[in-house]
């Protein structure tokens, strides 16, 4: 194959976001921003995702279930050669439609559409302000959402799913008597999108709650006459795809060459892998069971070889009879993704400091930008530097939602937010000759559901007044996307609460404490957080305002460009002279206004360039009527449901946090999940690992330092909440995670866990209510029921012989 001349790719841009293409006729024709995350089911796509502008990149091809062989063949020659013109240095991916990638699907946050039929027979993916549709979408998934089209007929639904019959003008959402509360919110979520992206917000949604048709009767008598009269009883609920790809206990690693002329894969090792084992002459292939291939391309191996690595790990799919659906990622050496990385024991980066030296620049892990590249941010990339820097002065207007109504807001407070209000953000730019919008409805964390409501409906009217050509984006408080922050040129101030309106009189503090993150005007916002010593991050500039004075505090580990944009946003939030504290050597007065000393996130590990293996969050849960874990992607504060226990393993410890309101099966069976996934840790994981229990509303510095800008605040747990103190059960919980060795088959309490496991009867309590019934047999010698039918006296023996005194 020849070398792929320079302008092959011409409508590929080299900047930061996403950009989809689907395959028609061995060309690849783009497809608009308002499309994006609606796939057709006949037709194959390919999908760049680039991290930054010039830097990191991915690239999927995704599979339609209906695509031909011949388009299947040209996504995959398509992707190996826009892959070489980007450097070879993007990571390549092979989604199937149906078994996608968690990354893949972090793309589209309100889910993916699967399509019936393909562009090639005259379909479009999408038609703004088109209301000549009819359609039945059944939708499944609790954080990764996927609607499929099928036939608009009562025979098409079930009682576990949730389906969206959309009308055009109407779209009614029909809720299986099965279905849980998070499928509920993720599928209006959907609803509002097509709403907003494909009908300019002009839809009515309605909601029809399955278990209670009676209390619907118009939309009933609606949906009657589209779908006519049911008969029969409807299907029971369809399982939810039961594979676990947290965890894969069976992995292999292979060679690929060429040297007989012909390629040919060869197996090399078995898990636990060493990095040594990988040579830059050479790619090789490692196999997760047939769940996932991973291919490794060395910068050194024959041009054949590399450019054969994708159709390689599709023929030995085929070799092993693995299922079609599996995953592939082929990546560059020194281009490893972080799932490849944590395949081995360890892992050295080129440059990469030993022993206790650590290199303190870009890439921190509790720094790392949590918030995506928004996919709107590709109408204004025209009018964009290669790093974000806008060439016009931001033109537009700012509104705040007062009494349901539009007040204008003085240019003098632009880019200053309250957590108690609700904004409008109208951002014009120019490009081809004509002028072009983008609306940011920003809400506030403390705003009302009125505030909110009136918030969309004036979104709405100004879209109305533009010709319906603004593009319209929802922004929470704490998840503003990159251009949004470009926008304020590093004046962005985020108000914890409080109003802007004219004649209120601010919050009665007389202290207040900011984190300023960023480092450029491009990047850079301030976030007001509890004036407390918990909330201060040694990775952060903060600035703390006091009557007296104003303090701006460095840590240890921030950056020259963070203190200096931490200086011009303290200008902007002070005007009076600022006494600059570096950490550890903070006067007493300092203190004194935080309220004293405390821990906060200060861990030296959170300060190193890049860490060994990035941390990885999953949530455990059985709402769906089985217990399952899923890993959460680009993962903030807000992803930690309290209905659900989550799993965050930062390689050196493994912290389960149990929201309040998940079931104790739940919490059981997450002990036991989090045990196996260490066991079964493809990299031979450590089983002395620290298992650290969370409780909601008491996170310590060493967890909550993983998460940008953490309210520690955010819940308001009340310690008296179950009376004074820890119960026995929570006690109990914490004596298990601290103590119990399930591979030893004793206790093994540390210092630590000593304090708590005060007692033996609190000790045992632990042991008793977490152990499985096997666990148990095994421990004592005898089953639970027969244990509490023998005397006092006995059964203090058996915990003696246990280990248990």
């Amino acid at each position: 194959m020849a070398d792929p001349a320079p302008n092959l790719f011409p409508n590929v841009s080299r900047k930061p976001g996403l950009q989809i293409w689907t395959i028609n006729n061995m060309e690849m024709v783009p497809v608009p921003p308002q499309g994006y995350g609606n796939f057709f089911e006949g037709d194959c796509y390919l999908v760049l995702y680039q991290r930054s502008a010039g830097g990191a990149a991915d690239i999927h091809y995704w599979i339609g279930g209906s695509s031909s062989q011949d388009e299947q063949g040209a996504a995959a020659i398509l992707v190996t050669q826009l892959d070489e013109s980007l450097g070879g240095s993007p990571v390549q991916h092979r989604q199937v439609q149906g078994a996608e990638s968690p990354s893949f699907r972090s793309y589209f946050k309100n889910g993916l559409i699967y399509k019936k039929g393909g562009v090639a027979s005259g379909f479009q993916h999408v038609e703004t302000n088109c209301y000549s549709v009819l359609r039945l979408l059944r939708v499944k998934g609790r954080k990764n959402v996927t609607a499929t089209e099928v036939d608009v007929s009562w025979n098409s639904f079930n009682k576990g799913d949730i389906f969206l019959l959309d009308m055009g003008k109407n779209i009614i959402q029909w809720n299986g008597p099965q279905s849980n509360r998070r499928e509920k919110l993720k599928a209006v979520l959907l609803a509002q999108d097509i709403r907003d992206r494909e009908r300019g917000g002009r839809a009515q949604i309605n909601v029809v709650e399955g278990s209670d048709e009676e209390d619907s009767p118009e939309l009933m008598k609606t949906m009657m006459a589209v779908l006519g009269q049911r008969t029969g009883q409807m299907k029971d609920a369809v399982p939810d795809d039961s594979r676990n790809k947290a965890q894969h206990q069976s992995v292999k690693l292979y060679h690929v060459t060429d040297n007989s002329g012909k390629l040919v894969v060869q197996e090399v090792a078995s898990q636990p892998l060493t990095q040594d084992l990988l040579h830059s002459t050479d790619c090789y292939l490692v196999d997760q069971g047939g769940s996932s291939l991973l291919v490794w391309k060395g910068r050194q191996a024959s041009p054949v070889e590399r450019r054969s690595a994708l159709s390689s790990a599709v023929g030995f799919i085929k070799a092993k009879s693995y299922p079609a659906t599996t995953n592939v990622e082929v990546m560059s050496e020194g281009a490893e993704s972080a799932i490849f990385k944590h395949l081995f024991q360890s892992w050295r980066e080129t440059n990469q400091t030993m022993g206790l030296g650590s290199t303190y620049s870009k890439g921190r892990i509790a720094k790392v930008e949590q918030v995506k590249f928004n996919v709107m941010e590709l109408h204004a990339r025209p009018e964009l530097a290669a790093q974000q820097r806008m060439v016009d002065d931001a033109s537009g207007d700012i509104w705040r939602i007062e009494n349901v109504e539009l007040a204008e807001v003085k240019p003098s407070s632009y880019g200053q937010f309250y957590g108690g209000d609700c904004y409008l953000v109208l951002y014009s730019y120019r490009m081809s000759s004509r002028q072009h919008y983008i609306l940011y409805m920003w809400q506030g964390r403390h705003a009302t559901r009125d505030e909110v409501t009136a918030c969309a409906f004036q979104a709405v009217n100004v879209d109305n007044s533009l010709q319906g050509a603004a593009v319209q984006v929802r922004v929470v408080m704490g998840k503003e996307p990159r251009h949004f922050l470009a926008i304020f040129k590093g004046k962005l101030i985020l108000f914890e609460g409080g109003t802007g309106r004219p004649g209120v009189a601010p919050p009665s503090t007389d202290t207040r404490l900011f984190q300023v993150r960023g480092t450029s005007e491009l990047n850079t916002k301030a976030t007001e957080v509890p004036a407390r010593a918990s909330s201060l991050n040694t990775n952060d500039v903060f600035l703390l305002k006091t009557p007296a004075t104003s303090y701006l505090w460095y840590g240890k580990g921030c950056s020259g460009d963070e203190r200096l944009m931490g200086r011009a946003m303290s200008d902007v939030l002070s005007k009076e002279d600022k006494q600059v504290v570096m950490e550890d050597q903070e006067p007493a007065e300092f203190w004194v206004a935080l309220g004293g000393k405390a821990p906060y996130a200060r861990d030296k590990r959170l300060q190193k360039e890049v860490p060994l293996h990035a941390p990885r969050l999953f949530e455990c849960s059985n709402q769906t009527g089985r217990f399952q874990m899923e890993e959460v992607n680009d993962f903030t504060q807000t992803d930690l449901d309290e209905e659900d226990v989550m799993l965050l393993d930062t390689w050196e410890e493994v912290f389960l946090w149990i929201g309040s309101s998940a079931n104790q099966h739940e919490t059981q069976e997450a002990v036991n999940s989090a045990l196996d996934y260490l066991r079964t840790h493809p990299a031979g994981r450590d089983l002395d690992t620290p298992l650290i229990s969370v409780k909601q509303g008491y996170e310590p510095p060493t967890f909550t330092g993983w998460f940008n800008a953490w309210d520690p605040h955010k819940w308001s747990v009340s310690r008296g909440a179950k009376g004074e103190g820890a119960g026995q059960e929570d006690v109990g919980f914490l004596c298990w995670m601290l103590c119990y060795d399930m591979e030893k088959m004793h206790l093994r309490c540390s210092p630590d866990s000593r304090v708590v496991c005060k007692s033996l009867s609190v000790l045992f309590v632990c042991c008793q209510m977490y152990l499985s019934d096997v666990d148990f047999e095994n421990l004592l010698g005898t089953n639970r029921a027969d244990f509490l039918r023998l005397p006092a006296w006995r059964q203090s023996d058996l915990k003696k012989k246990a280990g248990l005194v």
